[in-house]
């Protein structure tokens, strides 16, 4: 485990300075234009290298050594960061340059994510999985409410580009880090040492698609984020119509969210979740949607109702995400891990806008509170009759000899249904 916290602690160092940067970006262009489109623009450019260039992305990084993967992607959106200091310093920064710095730190973090997602199960043992997972969730918790208050505390105290700065120091110290531990790489059968990079985005898709429990997975996840990501990018609206407009019972929604996922990584971490991390994954979205229900319920007088369910949506999403990224770290060949961290993320990255572009619209036409309630009501329902679906409850059986499509696989989906 000595290898994975100090893996752990270089990467809470660069996404604490990618928040900070993130934050300064988005306030910097809030202020000099004062533009919705211009925000939801810089937005969308984050979305699109995972979207498009996921699937090219995975075969690439179980190709290519995971820990030179991790630090040139780091170095590389280092170096991003470093050109718009120069523009901020020189007077010539445009809103056009953001939003090509974004794209290119959004190309680096997409190879960034599955890279670490597929390193980190080459050093620490199958049954520490969990905890490990749980432990990164509780650090996304940890920066999600530190992140902003730190980010605006700079801002009021340094030049722009001397904040952006931050994050070529975090990038320096967390590939510092990096080169100080040996990640393995993971064995490639013969045949897949000599295809090529096409047959290896196919094999990549098929692998998914075969596998019915991992398939049922993903659609599942899709559709949790379709209905849960939107709603809760909403929650500002909630707090003008229906709280006030008070921007601090706002900013207590978003502190209880982010201790909710501490909260449920510590837990997750501690204990490890359920035998059947899948069981623990439904369960954390069972949570989830119920305490959804309950922010659509809130008002000012049952302002505490809206602080608890925020927290409850916070930590049932930790049981969730953190036990089912165990199962893919444990259940994946591990030398296709990079393919399926990919298209998951471009699949999340996909459903994201696509839920925001129909949540907007009916929070206008029915109301933001009956949105919580659909959004709510979906998950929990979605969730609870994942629990009567033998082919993802049972996904842990598999035999980890047993790869998707083949006749061992075949026989054993016809066990588990």
């Amino acid at each position: 485990m000595k290898k994975f916290f100090v893996l752990w602690i270089s990467q809470a160092v660069s996404l604490f300075g990618s928040t900070i940067v993130q934050f300064a970006i988005a306030w910097y262009l809030t202020v000099q234009t004062g533009s919705a489109t211009v925000l939801a623009t810089a937005m969308l450019v984050t979305f699109l290298p995972p979207i498009f260039l996921g699937p090219l992305i995975g075969p690439l990084v179980d190709r290519w050594n995971r820990k030179l993967i991790m630090i040139s992607a780091d170095s590389f959106v280092a170096l991003i960061t470093v050109g718009l200091v120069v523009l901020f310093l020189t007077h010539t920064i445009q809103v056009w340059h953001l939003y090509l710095a974004l794209f290119f730190r959004a190309v680096g973090q997409a190879f960034h994510f599955p890279a670490l997602q597929s390193a980190i199960p080459m050093i620490v043992p199958e049954k520490n999985l969990a905890r490990t997972s749980g432990l990164t969730q509780m650090l996304q918790g940890i920066i999600t409410i530190a992140g902003p208050p730190v980010g605006a505390f700079m801002l009021g105290i340094l030049s722009m580009q001397w904040v952006l700065a931050v994050d070529v120091i975090t990038a320096i110290i967390a590939v510092s880090c990096m080169l100080l531990i040996f990640i393995p790489q993971p064995a490639k059968s013969v045949s897949a040492a000599k295809s090529s990079l096409r047959a290896d985005m196919i094999q990549g898709f098929r692998y998914v698609w075969h596998w019915r429990g991992l398939r049922f997975l993903f659609g599942l996840a899709a559709i949790i984020q379709f209905f849960l990501i939107p709603a809760f990018i909403l929650i500002p609206v909630l707090v003008r119509i229906h709280l006030g407009g008070d921007v601090l019972r706002l900013g207590y929604l978003n502190s209880a969210f982010g201790v909710g996922i501490i909260s449920g990584g510590l837990v997750v971490g501690a204990w490890g979740g359920f035998k059947r991390r899948v069981v623990t994954g439904l369960t954390g979205m069972v949570i989830a949607g119920i305490a959804a229900v309950g922010i659509g319920f809130t008002t000012i007088s049952l302002f505490f109702l809206g602080v608890i369910s925020s927290f409850l949506v916070g930590m049932g999403l930790s049981f969730g995400n953190g036990p089912i990224t165990a199962v893919f770290q444990s259940l994946v060949a591990k030398d296709m891990q990079g393919r399926v961290f990919s298209l998951f993320n471009s699949l999340t990255a996909i459903i994201t806008p696509f839920g925001l572009a129909i949540a907007g619209p009916v929070a206008d036409a029915v109301g933001i509170r009956t949105l919580y309630f659909i959004s709510g009501g979906a998950i929990f329902t979605l969730s609870s009759v994942s629990f009567f679906i033998p082919s993802l409850v049972n996904l842990e059986k598999r035999p980890a000899t047993a790869q998707p499509g083949s006749p061992a696989s075949q026989s054993e989906e016809q066990c588990l249904n």
